[in-house]
């Protein structure tokens, strides 16, 4: 087994401070200093310096924990190995994303174990990307959900984090059912230019996907509102006050006035998203029966969700 006191030092470098580590990692802060400590004392190095009121990793610190990253991913697939050759699953089993993919990919996913797999006990942790690739890293779960864009971490190369792409999840359409293009099933996003734009503000994800939408087919949107959570968006296009896209995998939650249309011709955006795991973790039965689910349910809602809103 790995010692605990190194995983928290690696979660202490990765969030810089105490208190971060001893809210992700469960400990109290004077319990992660105490392991700090005690890490430093059996292994002979200062790992630590002071810095102001707080305390950051020396040359040591950090040549240690890099070069952990090898151990952990060895660890990692050694145990993965041993369970599939003994046909064991993990007793618990860690499940974080963002909010859509919490709802529509894991709690379906946590449904389907707690049936097939009820010795394990399953946890989902809404979370954004940044906070999930935390919770990997202090063991807190197991895979997480993200979409690939809007995290800072570029996990190809990342020797902690491998993935998988569970879906590239195309934005619709969403107008008012008054719209004068209701009555159609598709359009092109040229079509739409003069329409009323209702997205995310300047500097985010969404609104750089919007953009890029745009600037592929040569027009300029006019952006009339900004919203930040799908359901804010949803109201603004029911009551009328424009139009604007809509991930395939966000539900529409029967909201009134409001119809999804497929985007069809150049320039048709659409988000990756894909699992994560520690490295050396993805040979786990657990996670690879897991993959599994989550990919048939994504590709059952791509292919029955405007159906289901009819």
């Amino acid at each position: 087994m790995i010692d605990p006191r190194l995983l928290t030092l690696r979660v202490f470098a990765r969030c810089g401070t105490v208190g971060a580590t001893a809210e992700l990692t469960g400990y109290s802060p004077s319990a992660v200093s105490a392991q700090l400590r005690e890490l430093q004392r059996v292994l002979g190095m200062q790992l630590l310096a002071k810095d102001g009121r707080g305390v950051r990793l020396t040359a040591t610190g950090r040549y240690l924990v890099a070069g952990s990253d090898t151990l952990i991913a060895e660890w990692e697939r050694l145990r993965a190995d041993a369970m599939q050759a003994g046909g064991q699953v993990q007793s618990h089993f860690g499940l974080g994303g963002f909010s859509t993919a919490a709802a529509q990919l894991l709690a379906p996913l946590a449904a389907t174990l707690r049936s097939t797999r009820p010795q394990v006990e399953v946890q989902v942790l809404e979370a954004n990307p940044a906070r999930c690739f935390d919770l990997l890293v202090a063991e807190r779960i197991d895979l997480a959900v993200i979409v690939a864009m809007q995290s800072d971490i570029h996990v190809e190369g990342d020797p902690r984090f491998e993935q998988t792409v569970l879906l590239d999840d195309p934005l619709d359409v969403i107008i008012p059912s008054d719209h004068p293009l209701a009555s159609r099933e598709t359009v092109t996003l040229e079509e739409m230019a003069s329409d009323p734009w209702i997205t995310d503000a300047a500097g985010s994800t969404y609104h750089s996907l919007f953009s890029a939408a745009f600037t592929t087919v040569g027009v300029t949107p006019r952006i009339a509102h900004e919203a930040v959570e799908w359901e804010t968006q949803i109201a603004f296009v029911g009551a009328g006050m424009g139009v604007g896209l809509l991930p395939r995998l966000a539900p529409l939650h029967n909201a009134e006035n409001v119809i999804r249309l497929r985007i069809t011709g150049k320039g048709k955006p659409a988000r990756r998203i894909v699992a994560a795991v520690r490295k050396g973790s993805i040979a786990s039965p657990l996670i690879q029966e897991s993959l599994g689910i989550l990919q048939v349910n994504a590709k059952r809602i791509l292919s029955t969700r405007l159906e289901d809103e009819l």
